[in-house]
């Protein structure tokens, strides 16, 4: 009896693990927050999906030279920052990098969740470029070892100085730097954009607050003069928060603010269709220049919705919206770059049938 094919070629592992993956994203919820199990699980998705990646890649991943040199090196580069990781041991009383970082990509104001997505989209490319990884011979490119020992240097000053964030940016760094070694330059110059991508991994903290506050007296700003216009003629501003004409009810642009909170997710989306999609150097910086006005635009109107709907039906309406309505951020910002996407991808082909028409 012929087997039936599984939906979209997939195989019973991959099913797994992604069943394993909607398992450790659940546990990444704020109610788990303390327990010990989403952070084994979330490493557990990650080690899948490199297997996954490995099985899906199987001829690239034969071909391919130095690998258990390569990958005694990675667990050895795994286990440093796994014991001496973490210098700060504040809220989050442990020596590993992992747990630091977890704890950050889990909090409810940190604005890092963007962060547990990213290895998984870094691996999806990697799968994307395997046969460029492999264009040319990998083979061992000993100045890696400087590069390997720069990363290294970096953490020992993060760790000195209780800079996790930074110790964050050598984890990285190494890895990124171990392939080079392994592999070779090529690999490194093919590769670097998928490794670019781990750069959002990083938590900034509060490096952006000054950046991000100037975002939202621009959306709290811009929500009241359109709200002027009828949506709410009697609307008070101060500051980021905007009031009705009694002052019994606010809408307050906050600082996690799910529109502002979506910019790096937003931004990260944008650099991955538009190097994926687009050649021309233009197209793409465009791409990546507009997640920011998309961002501000998905929050403006979100706002706007919980005015219009708190001035038509009430506060508690007004207040319902506000807290379970950040959907409409998300589907305003991402529809608008899908239209962008969609506009600049016809201009490109555009451009490149009248080239050929002018060639031919």
């Amino acid at each position: 009896m012929n087997k039936q094919p599984l939906p979209y070629g997939l195989k019973l592992h991959e099913i797994g693990f992604l069943i394993l993956l909607a398992i450790a994203y659940y546990h990444t919820d704020v109610k788990f927050r303390g327990s010990p199990l989403p952070l084994p699980l979330f490493s557990a998705a990650l080690v899948g999906g490199v297997a996954v990646l490995a099985g899906r890649c199987r001829e690239e991943f034969f071909q391919l030279p130095n690998k258990l040199f390569f990958f005694g090196l990675l667990g050895a580069w795994v286990a440093l920052f796994l014991a001496w990781g973490n210098s700060t041991l504040g809220y989050v009383h442990s020596s590993s990098l992992f747990a630091w970082l977890f704890d950050i990509y889990t909090a409810t104001a940190a604005d890092a969740e963007h962060g547990l997505m990213i290895p998984f989209i870094v691996l999806a490319l990697l799968w994307w470029k395997r046969q460029r990884l492999l264009a040319r011979p990998a083979t061992l490119w000993w100045p890696g070892v400087f590069l390997v020992a720069g990363a290294l240097f970096l953490h020992v000053v993060a760790y000195a100085v209780q800079i996790p964030s930074l110790s964050a940016v050598a984890f990285f760094a190494g890895i990124y730097a171990l392939t080079g070694l392994a592999w070779g330059w090529h690999w490194l110059k093919e590769s670097l954009f998928p490794y670019f991508l781990l750069g959002f991994c990083v938590p900034v903290g509060g490096l952006l607050d000054g950046f991000t506050f100037k975002l939202r007296l621009l959306v709290s700003w811009t929500v009241e003069h359109l709200a002027h216009l009828g949506l709410a003629p009697d609307l008070i501003r101060e500051g980021t928060q905007l009031f009705d004409a009694q002052r019994t009810f606010s809408y307050e642009v906050a600082a996690a603010c799910s529109g502002i909170r979506s910019l790096m997710a937003l931004l990260a989306l944008m650099i991955v269709y538009g190097f994926m999609a687009m050649k021309s150097p233009w197209r793409r910086t465009v791409m990546v220049l507009a997640a920011l006005p998309l961002a501000v635009l998905g929050n403006i109107a979100r706002l706007c919705v919980t005015v219009g709907v708190a001035e038509t039906f009430g506060q508690e309406a007004g207040k319902a919206v506000e807290t379970k309505f950040g959907f409409v951020t998300f589907t305003v910002a991402f529809g608008s770059a899908y239209l962008l996407a969609r506009w600049l991808e016809k201009n490109e082909a555009a451009a490149t049938a009248k080239e050929q028409a002018i060639g031919s």
